[in-house]
């Protein structure tokens, strides 16, 4: 007779209910794993979809993503005369708050030149890309919207003429696709009671000037009004063959511009924007991680030393050790395997309900397994060591 299993048996009820206990626990461990790597894949999904030859943006800065960069959009005329430059495009990207149906909403907006299409959408799931200069829209599915809905963004309306999914920003939340004029105004153009407004003000400002005239002042107010022709970097594709190291000099001495690759710019988001979240999850991760172990392993020590009498009658009856130590063995492998596996569908059927990128990785769940099994073998081994000193006389009520 399995001595393991008939005990289990007759505990079934206790023995399921720490399955589902331990199981949750596992479950949020897991679920930290998958945080901690979704915070990093969100960070850098922009980045690398966009994925040019060079990024190129405002002097000193660690744009667009990592800090604001700012840049004249006939920037990119120069950055294509470069020798070694085969596309130079304006690109624009910011983050907004707006009325999205009936509901408030967070999002990016990605301006790109339709025309050329870097820096456009990636993976359309349905509808079509940006074919007009003006007033389409493309959206990733995560706002909520549907192919042909009407999205009000600033002074205009914008046609949904596709759907992208997992086009998401540095935070997560979904991405918005528009054409650069289009994006260079929900930015930067104001309402017209703000353009009154503004006018106003500038024209009260110059005619305290008494060496202007009225035409004059009325002419000087037009040509100081706000300029929306403003982008946050000039995306690169190089020639075929060309030196990138040597194209990134030339841009940096040339026009006095900061020049990175994809691979830069990734390392930019983790040493900066997203390395103190990183961390903190990582600590959150490490102290779950232990936490499970610590209560994998009380609840199987605590499982032998219930059967510390059953175990001296065992002795008693000339049982031998090999016997006991399968006993203890068996039920912490049971466990903690049931356990885990009992987590790992709960949370490959739950991480898409998480408001943040849950992203699971095999090797994650490989070591995090590891981690627990062994744990609980360590536990069962501090178990056999007090169960194997049991004196068979405490069977018949001795110490």
């Amino acid at each position: 007779m399995d001595l393991a299993v008939y005990d289990l048996k007759l505990h079934k009820g206790r023995f399921i209910a720490t399955i589902i206990g331990v199981g949750l626990l596992f479950t949020i461990v897991l679920a930290m794993n998958g945080l901690y790597r979704g915070n990093i894949y969100e960070g850098l999904a922009v980045i690398k979809a966009t994925n040019p030859d060079l990024w190129v943006v405002e002097r000193y800065r660690g744009g667009p993503f990592n800090e604001q960069s700012t840049l004249a959009e006939d920037y990119h005329h120069s950055v294509k005369a470069v020798p070694g430059v085969e596309k130079a495009c304006p690109f624009i990207y910011y983050t907004v708050e707006r009325l999205i149906g009936d509901q408030s909403r967070h999002f990016s907006i990605i301006g790109y030149d339709v025309f050329t299409g870097l820096g456009g959408p990636q993976r359309l799931i349905s509808g079509r890309g940006l074919r007009q200069g003006h007033y389409e829209m493309v959206a990733d599915q995560k706002l909520g919207v549907h192919l042909g809905d009407q999205v009000t963004l600033g002074l205009h309306h914008y046609t949904v003429v596709g759907l992208t999914r997992g086009a998401i920003d540095t935070n997560g939340d979904p991405l918005v696709f528009l054409s650069l004029p289009d994006a260079q105004e929900v930015a930067f153009q104001k309402d017209n009671e703000e353009v009154r407004t503004q006018r106003v003000r500038l024209a009260r400002t110059l005619n305290g000037q008494k060496a202007l005239t009225p035409a004059a002042t009325a002419n000087l107010a037009a040509a100081l009004a706000p300029d929306t022709h403003l982008i946050n970097a000039v995306l690169v594709h190089l020639k075929p063959g060309a030196n990138q190291a040597a194209v990134a000099h030339n841009i940096r001495t040339w026009l006095y511009l900061s020049v990175y690759t994809t691979d830069e710019e990734v390392k930019l988001m983790l040493k900066g924007r997203l390395a103190g979240m990183t961390k903190q999850l990582f600590l959150f991760r490490t102290l779950l991680m232990i936490v499970s172990v610590v209560i994998i392993s009380l609840v199987i020590y605590t499982f032998t030393m219930e059967k510390i009498r059953a175990i001296a009658v065992m002795k008693l009856i000339g049982a031998p050790n090999r016997v006991i130590v399968r006993l203890v063995l068996e039920q912490s492998m049971l466990l903690t395997i049931s356990a885990f596996l009992f987590a790992l569908g709960l949370i490959n059927q739950t991480y898409s309900y998480f408001p943040k990128t849950i992203l699971l990785v095999p090797g994650d769940e490989v070591i995090t397994f590891i981690v627990v099994f062994f744990g609980g073998i360590l536990a069962s081994i501090l178990g056999l060591l007090q169960a194997l000193k049991t004196q068979p006389a405490l069977a018949l009520g001795g110490q």
